[in-house]
């Protein structure tokens, strides 16, 4: 079983104590790096066992997670340190790629996005213009398409929004095009 992460809950502790089982670990500093949470574990009453360490009792195992977190600690703060210093001999951290290839796909995928939703207005547009040009409200219009079992863009029943924002489109596609 994997292990979840302290700040969202261990919903493991629960299913533990339903069946009565024993919780097993494979390294006991892998549990938690957490006196208290280590604490609330053995006061929850789940029985656990660390593979690594089959012997620990309940003294051992406070210290370890006291030294574990004290670890964890000092590991975060080398590592800040050793970044800063990097970053005042100007070494670039990050890979700038990843952000540009992120705001390529975000670009690409968000025209998709415009160009279905360019043609979607163009195939509707012959049926909601002459309503609209009968003095029919918005919605009126969006009742009328739903009745004849035409899906909404998100699914669903129309709405006098959605008929609005087809016919803005359409003002849109018409202003570029001239």
């Amino acid at each position: 079983m994997r292990a979840a992460s302290a700040t969202t809950g261990p919903s493991w502790t629960g299913l533990c104590r339903l069946y009565g089982a024993t919780l097993v670990v494979a390294k006991l500093d892998r549990l938690a790096r957490n006196v208290a949470f280590i604490a609330k574990l053995m006061e929850s009453g789940v029985d656990f066992v660390a593979a690594d360490f089959p012997q620990a009792n309940r003294l051992t195992v406070h210290i370890l997670a006291a030294v574990a977190e004290h670890e964890a600690a000092m590991i975060s703060q080398r590592t800040r340190a050793a970044l800063a210093v990097a970053k005042t001999r100007g070494v670039r951290l990050g890979n700038p790629a990843n952000l540009r290839n992120q705001l390529d796909g975000s670009a690409r995928g968000n025209a998709a996005k415009a160009a279905t939703a360019d043609k979607r207005a163009t195939d509707l547009l012959p049926l909601i213009a002459p309503l609209k040009a009968g003095g029919a409200s918005l919605r009126q219009i969006a009742d009328g398409l739903t009745r004849r079992g035409i899906p909404a863009p998100r699914g669903g029943t129309w709405s006098a929004v959605a008929v609005k924002r087809i016919l803005d489109r359409q003002v849109r596609q018409t202003a570029a095009s001239a």
